[in-house]
């Protein structure tokens, strides 16, 4: 919505595209308490939508200045109203969105300040989740997000995806941005979900775009996207039917989408075109490693650590060390996973991180050293960020303690 709404507007009425979204969602909230939620919610938004920016045009046409093409739509409500219905048509919409994703990455403003745009404007992050994404503060965030808008409100127009030019700068910044909002969906900090599959799918969806246009078909775009298919492929296992979240040592492997497993490898055979290699390379192979080994034994760690190490040289960030130390010590075992895990650059930032600690539980564990265990389980318990983490800690703690009974 905020998409269509800023090419009608102009990038500089951005703050008026997310004013007419939010008058959008509040008459939703009026109507919907008496009426019922209707048969197609995202449809009856856009129509809410697409008529209140009717009325902002009609009522504010000689107050502002739009888009240079605007004009000629406002000389007749017969072409104000017929164009800005073909504004909100669905091949419209994909193209809009294309644009302002691509808009978000504007190179007057640093990478992180661009995916934190993206993140915030088309897939509606709030502040707190976009400081979960890059694991700073809230108050860092509230300053930054702003700051980004005005750049953003300072171009002449959203950006053309139909030219070459500046596509490949922006790219990874557009790319970057869909795989937190990927991750956040996968294993984020919402106050109420661990996973949160509506994200994963809305991920997956924007990078189907990047593939589907032929500047954004790169061998990147498609290691992102074997990426989400096959961490996507085992969510089935990761919460079961109850809502209870499981680890990967305890995932039923029967319940993985094999389709999305074999659709991943396919993506993943394609991102191998050229001598490119990125992170999402390298993710991607160690996502394909994991779903395709048939039990937790039978995992190829070497080649996970492999993977990692090489990673660490092109994003080594505290997350990537964490994981890369886990796989370590399923390697070399639990007394190895600890000094990998103390020895981690910059671990004071997962220090608020529960699964952090959680580590560290469960290689004192395997070491038999239950009261240790049960010690790192509380700490990650206080840091758990939703019901179904806290519900997670406190089944491991249970389990702790009737092992040391």
């Amino acid at each position: 919505m905020v998409a269509v709404l800023t090419r009608i507007f102009g990038v500089h009425n951005l703050a008026l595209a997310e004013d007419v979204v939010q008058d959008a969602f509040c008459r939703a909230l009026e109507v919907w308490s008496f009426r019922g939620v209707p048969e197609n919610p995202s449809a009856w938004l856009m129509a809410a939508a697409k008529n209140r920016a009717l009325d902002v045009l009609r009522r504010e046409k000689t107050a502002r200045t739009y888009e240079p093409e605007l004009s000629r739509w406002l000389q007749s409500e017969w072409t104000l109203a017929s164009e800005v219905e073909e504004m909100f048509t669905d091949s419209a919409i994909v193209d809009d969105q294309l644009r302002m994703m691509f808009s978000c990455c504007h190179p007057r403003l640093p990478e992180e300040a661009q995916v934190m745009l993206m993140l915030h404007i088309l897939c509606g992050f709030g502040m707190a989740e976009v400081a979960s994404a890059f694991v700073t503060t809230y108050t860092a965030v509230e300053k930054r997000i702003p700051r980004a808008k005005k750049v953003l409100a300072g171009s002449k127009r959203l950006f053309n995806t139909q030219t070459a030019r500046d596509f490949s700068d922006r790219l990874p910044a557009v790319q970057r941005a869909l795989y937190l909002l990927f991750n956040e969906g996968y294993h984020g900090a919402s106050a109420e979900f661990a996973v949160r599959a509506e994200l994963c799918e809305e991920a997956m969806r924007l990078t189907n775009l990047l593939l589907e246009h032929p500047l954004g078909a790169t061998p990147s775009s498609y290691a992102l996207s074997a990426l989400m298919c096959l961490n996507r492929a085992r969510l089935p296992g990761r919460v079961d039917v109850s809502g209870k979240l499981n680890s990967l040592f305890d995932q039923k492997r029967s319940l993985w989408d094999q389709n999305l497993i074999a659709e991943g490898l396919r993506l993943l055979e394609l991102s191998a075109q050229g001598a490119e290699l990125t992170e999402y390379h390298l993710e991607a192979g160690i996502a394909a490693v994991h779903a395709t080994s048939p039990t937790i034994q039978a995992t190829n760690w070497q080649e996970i650590i492999s993977l990692y190490d090489t990673l660490m040289t092109i994003r080594p960030t505290p997350i990537v060390a964490l994981n890369r130390a886990i796989a370590v010590g399923q390697r070399d075992g639990a007394d190895r996973g600890i000094r990998e895990l103390r020895t981690i650059p910059d671990s004071d930032r997962l220090a608020k991180y529960p699964f952090y600690h959680a580590a560290f539980a469960e290689f004192e564990l395997q070491k038999g050293q239950t009261q240790n265990a049960i010690g790192y389980f509380q700490i990650a318990l206080k840091l758990a960020r939703n019901p179904m983490e806290r519900q997670f800690f406190e089944n491991r703690i249970v389990s702790c303690s009737r092992h040391a009974c």
